[in-house]
């Protein structure tokens, strides 16, 4: 099925005249083309991207071939006169519109009723064609040269914001359109954070881990490497170990049909049983494609099943509150009877000065 095909499914299945698409993204997905401030409406004959005149010359000509490209005086009025009679059924994206533009939609198209799909263009967006698998391939090998760029130039004088930055040029220089989320680079102590915000200060001594990715053509890459600065002692060395156990051991059960709670169990069993309770404090993974967290989840509520061509992460961590820690990240895309790694980036262990 065609993009457009697998949204127009969703009238069928919800009993929907029609869906209205205000979020950037999956716009983007319906349409081939980025642009904001405009709307897209989907009917079962037609989808229109309603737009002003800044886009209108790049639409007409990358936007798909099914797109038909409206620049409308108002465009709720193009919509109400496009979906003219009896009350409409409406989808509409509740995960994106705020509550103010919601009012502001009922009030403007008050001949229509309102069902929220945001859950439904997301198990849409799930399985992923070739095209899509291949933007994500690229934008992971532009992830993996930066990491590789990385190591060959980082000296000990180096800060974490400085790390970070050079890791955005990069990935920027080889052809990325945008960075796919903010940039981990944390050493020390706040390695700790899985979360943490790069510093103005050097690498301290300890665990260095740097979470980052890039976009291509709209899809994103996602990948975390923890190394050394200086040496590691023995415990940082079975730490390590650790984590990297649990995601091999969880890359090896991903298939087709595997639940994803199960997944998730795999690795924070070897945490656990290692000495490590409750210091594995997300889930295993999150699905990957133009969102940078998407369905599915592999955590400990994840009930669904993996189907093939979806995208995951496979990232366990161990942090140690005030003193380290340590994540391992690779993505992958699902297949009948395993998984491809999209991410090539050594895992053994590295120290650095």
């Amino acid at each position: 099925m065609t993009r457009s095909e697998k949204i127009r499914a969703i009238l069928d299945e919800r009993g929907l005249d029609a869906i209205i698409l205000s979020g950037e993204l999956n716009q983007r997905y319906a349409t081939g083309y980025k642009f904001s401030d405009g709307l897209v409406l989907v009917t079962r004959e037609h989808i229109y991207m309603l737009t002003d005149f800044r886009y209108e010359e790049e639409a007409r000509k990358y936007a798909s071939a099914d797109v038909e490209v409206i620049v409308p005086p108002t465009k709720f009025a193009f919509i109400a006169d496009s979906l003219s009679g009896s009350p409409k059924r409406v989808g509409y994206e509740d995960a994106v519109l705020s509550c103010a533009e919601f009012s502001k939609m009922k009030r403007t198209l008050t001949d229509f009723d309102f069902y929220p799909i945001s859950e439904a263009l997301s198990s849409v967006r799930e399985v992923k064609d070739e095209g899509e698998l291949e933007c994500i391939d690229r934008a992971q090998q532009i992830t993996d040269a930066a990491f590789s760029h990385l190591l060959s130039i980082m000296t000990p004088d180096m800060t974490e914001i400085e790390v970070a930055l050079e890791l955005e040029f990069f990935m920027k220089r080889s052809g990325a359109e945008s960075l796919a989320f903010e940039t981990i680079a944390v050493s020390g102590d706040a390695s700790a954070l899985p979360h943490g915000k790069p510093r103005n200060l050097k690498l301290l001594p300890g665990f260095f881990t740097m979470d980052f990715g890039a976009v291509v053509d709209g899809y994103c890459s996602d990948m975390t490497r923890t190394v050394i600065i200086g040496r590691a002692d023995d415990e940082m060395r079975r730490l390590y170990s650790t984590v990297l156990s649990a995601q091999r051991e969880a890359l090896d059960v991903i298939c087709e049909g595997m639940e994803c709670h199960l997944v998730d169990t795999i690795a924070r069993n070897i945490i656990n049983g290692s000495g490590y309770s409750g210091c594995f404090g997300h889930g295993l993974g999150h699905g990957v494609g133009m969102y940078i967290h998407e369905a599915p989840r592999l955590s400990p509520r994840g009930d669904a099943k993996l189907r093939a061509g979806q995208v995951v992460t496979v990232e366990p961590g161990i942090y140690i509150t005030g003193k380290y820690g340590c994540r391992i990240e690779d993505m992958v895309a699902v297949t009948t009877n395993g998984c491809r790694n999209f991410t090539k980036s050594p895992k053994e262990l590295i120290e650095l000065f």
